[in-house]
């Protein structure tokens, strides 16, 4: 899974980052629900990538007014 760059959030519409920002929320959970359960992650970064991407929009959307 590739991180998403501020400015490629910014030519989205309103709805296409709602989307994904709650797809990114709900990978985000099943991914903490496997590591707290003591399975060890498939990716140890993805968290970290996940945690960073959905801040990203959350930043984007803040300026916008989105």
């Amino acid at each position: 899974m590739e991180e998403m760059k501020a400015s490629a959030i910014r030519k989205m519409s309103k709805e296409e980052i709602n989307k994904k920002y709650m797809e990114l929320r709900e990978e985000l959970m099943r991914e903490r629900g496997i590591s707290a359960m003591g399975g060890a992650p498939p990716s140890p970064g993805k968290i970290e990538s996940l945690r960073r991407q959905i801040a990203r929009i959350e930043t984007v959307m803040r300026e916008s007014g989105k």
